[in-house]
């Protein structure tokens, strides 16, 4: 079975990827629902499922039923960016039920736990002052010879002869 990523979007606009070990709890889940953060190891958190594709790149979209591939005829919405109004396309989107072939699952934090999502994946955000700290460092422009123009090949005159031979 392959890697199933989640990506979690922060209420700031941060966004965090983690690798699961198991989606067993996330199966069976469809678009909307809401997730408590204890099933994927984020306790205090609530996320709600905002998205997903699967194994071939293929879009979640939520008025498709079931975890099933489907060929919907669309005018908007997800996997669909036409520009000429009225027109219809035949798009290739996976339904809103999370699978085993589910690849990413997208998520939005509903309500945050007691730690950061910073201290929980391990960023540090730096303090002002660390950042004053590290000058940086002077760039040494290293001087380039300019390119010597390429000598023309010297033309023969009618009269002279050449010491190659023909």
């Amino acid at each position: 079975m392959a890697e199933t990523k989640i990506v979690i979007g922060n209420t700031d606009g941060k966004t965090y990827q983690k690798v699961l070990e198991s989606t067993e709890p996330l199966i069976g889940r469809s678009l909307g629902e809401t997730l408590k953060g204890d099933v994927i190891g984020f306790s205090g958190y609530e996320f709600l499922i905002t998205g997903g594709s699967d194994h071939c790149g293929f879009p979640m979209r939520k008025d498709v039923k079931g975890s099933r591939r489907a060929r919907i005829l669309a005018h908007s919405g997800v996997g669909v960016n036409i520009k000429e109004k009225g027109k219809l396309v035949r798009k290739t989107v996976v339904g809103n039920a999370i699978g085993e072939k589910t690849i990413q699952i997208n998520l939005k934090v509903t309500k945050s736990g007691n730690k950061k999502l910073d201290e929980l994946f391990g960023n540090k955000e730096e303090t002002p002052e660390a950042k004053q700290e590290e000058k940086p460092k002077e760039e040494v422009k290293e001087t380039k010879e300019a390119p010597k123009a390429k000598e023309k090949p010297k033309e023969n005159k009618e009269g002279e002869t050449s010491d190659k031979k023909d």
